[in-house]
This record gives structure tokens, sequence and C-alpha cells, in this order.
């Protein structure tokens, strides 16, 4: 299985993503715990790049790749805004209480605990984000 889509940093493309995540999971016969928790790991991820990674109105594309070889599942998420490597922040202590938390880190967190690869790499101007779920 190899799929892709292209969204443009807006919010409103996040619906866009959950059901391509959403047909992937349908397609590989992905059980319910394993959809939400995809889903999650790239609503957090395609977010980031949506509020960080480009200057307040600039648009621009975001590109999520997905490939399967049934033994596990791999998304590369790609886009051209500054370079940004999430998996050199400090991963957020879950211990903390939010509110005494400082805003930020939660995400990768997330993500490196949900995912059992995660890989970043700037190449030709673009941030790869390589993100492997073991099916």
């Amino acid at each position: 299985m190899k799929k892709e889509i292209t969204i443009k940093n807006q919010v409103g493309e996040l619906e866009r993503v959950n059901q391509f995540i959403e047909e992937i999971g349908e397609e590989l016969g992905l059980d319910f715990e394993m959809r939400m928790n995809l889903n999650l790991v790239m609503e957090e991820m395609v977010s980031n790049v949506i509020f960080y990674a480009y200057p307040e109105g600039t648009q621009a594309n975001i590109e999520l790749q997905a490939k399967s070889d049934g033994k596990e599942l791999t998304f590369v998420l790609s886009d051209g805004g500054k370079a940004f490597d999430p998996t050199l922040k400090d991963d957020a202590d879950p211990d903390v209480n939010p509110i005494d938390r400082e805003i930020g880190g939660m995400g990768i967190y997330i993500v490196k605990n949900i995912m059992n690869k995660v890989s970043y790499q700037r190449l030709e101007g673009k941030n790869l984000l390589t993100m492997t779920k073991k099916i």
C-alpha cells in the first residue's frame, strides 16, 4: 500500500488528514485504537507545521505520504517551512501538572510514545519527518 495527500497549511485541512488516516486504517484493517492513535499523531505533527513552520499569512503545501508492507506503516510528513527537528526537543514531563508545564513538547512526546521510530532530516530545503508504526 502506498498513498499520498497534499494539503494547504490551514487548520481546516486537518479534516482531510483525518479522512486520509481513516482510509489507510480501513485498507489495512487496523483496529479502532490504532486508528485513533495514528490520527492523534498526525494531527499533532501536521498542526505543528500549520502553526509554526511558516510566517503568518504564508500559503504553502504540506505533503503526507504513507506506505506499508503489511508489517509496518510508515508516514513521511514533508514541508518547505523553516528547519525544525522535533526529535531534538526535550520530552515534556508527563508527571508535571499541565498548569505548571511550559507550552510545547507534549506533541512530540506523544508521537515518540505511539510510534516505534521517529526520525527527521532536512533535504533540499524541506523538513522530512518519518514516523513508523509496527502493525
